[in-house]
């Protein structure tokens, strides 16, 4: 297996640039995760790896080799998409195997490549099986595993569990972390879902508009966000954010019922004050209206006004829900807050 590098990767349609000079280092048998809204690049970049876009500017190299102009089959990539593209007429196997019998590959080899992919996915007793006998996280197995037999550098996947219902995406979620444990692959992963992002990358790239905003480890991301883009996209439910203002002590915060917190000495002028659900807590009060609350069992969410209008959400672990239309308070501990430039949004330490 081999690790990817991108330098200076630049894509164009005409006059339109949309990747704006990427520059990333992915390691031999890491799993990266490509995260950001809808438009951000992130299937752009995938395919252009791939080469199924041309890059107009910059390189593109695997295990050291420069494969910017390489057509996709020279690039020892495999790709996984989002729809599982099987072949109705032929077996498991065969959809498998298709890809070697066109290239030539001995019988006996082929048959060996698909018996060891179907067992590193647990599909040898569907090897004999049409696509349409099978359930959708099956097929999407199946679409793997034509990816495994062909024995990629690195293995490339574009939203693979989007058309998959709840309960099977996190099925297969947990089939990926452990396929990508078994055989060490280096695995690039492109997802919306900052759920999938978290809980399988070693790292996670965050797009926006064509650029990187950071790269790091998941709880990297979470615990150290560079900017408020970052800081609002990795976790869920999303962190909060209340204006701000410089003020005797530190800033003041009307959003959270007027308190002032202390701050960073570069918090000058407008800023903006980040805190995550989890680390606000309902207590007596009548500073914040509430709206609704939502109970999970385990945890609860409770969707509240402040005094400013802003938009608040409390995660709580406990069963407590007070009623739509009732009063309470906030508290939180200051040192848990995070804080923005309100102009760039650049965290402010």
């Amino acid at each position: 297996m081999s690790g990817l590098q991108l330098d200076g990767v630049i894509k164009r349609y005409g006059a339109t640039q949309v990747i704006h000079g990427v520059d990333l280092t992915i390691e031999d048998g890491e799993f990266c995760v490509f995260v950001g809204p809808s438009g951000c690049g992130k299937s752009t970049l995938l395919r252009m790896v791939a080469g199924l876009e041309e890059t107009s500017a910059g390189r593109i190299a695997i295990g050291g080799r420069d494969v910017t102009r390489l057509d996709p089959a020279e690039r020892g990539v495999a790709m996984v998409f989002q729809t599982y593209a099987l072949y109705p007429h032929m077996t498991v196997a065969e959809n498998m195997g298709f890809g070697l019998k066109m290239t030539g590959h001995p019988k006996a080899e082929i048959k060996a490549k698909v018996d060891e992919a179907a067992r590193v996915l647990k599909l040898g007793d569907y090897l004999d099986r049409k696509p349409k006998a099978l359930s959708g996280g099956q097929r999407q197995r199946v679409a793997i595993g034509r990816a495994i037999v062909r024995g990629p550098e690195v293995f490339l996947f574009d939203e693979p569990l989007s058309n998959l219902d709840a309960e099977l995406r996190v099925e297969m979620r947990v089939e990926i972390a452990r396929l990508h444990q078994e055989i060490g692959a280096t695995m690039i992963y492109v997802t919306h879902d900052q759920v999938e992002a978290m809980t399988l990358a070693d790292k996670i790239v965050v797009l926006r508009a064509g650029r990187i905003e950071q790269v790091g480890a998941p709880l990297d991301l979470y615990n150290d966000p560079d900017n408020q883009f970052v800081a609002g996209f990795i976790g869920s439910p999303a962190m909060n954010f209340f204006a701000g203002e410089p003020a005797e002590g530190g800033v003041r915060v009307p959003g959270l019922g007027d308190v002032t917190v202390p701050a960073p000495r570069t918090a000058t002028g407008t800023v903006t004050v980040g805190v995550r659900p989890n680390h606000l807590e309902l207590t007596e009060g009548a500073t914040h209206m509430v709206e609704l609350s939502e109970q999970l069992g385990g945890v609860s969410y409770h969707y509240l006004t402040g005094p400013d209008g802003a938009k608040i959400i409390v995660e709580a672990h406990d069963q407590r829900a007070p009623k739509p239309g009732s009063r309470v308070g906030l508290r939180f501990n200051p040192a848990r807050a995070f804080f923005f430039d309100g102009g760039s949004g650049l965290r402010l330490r």
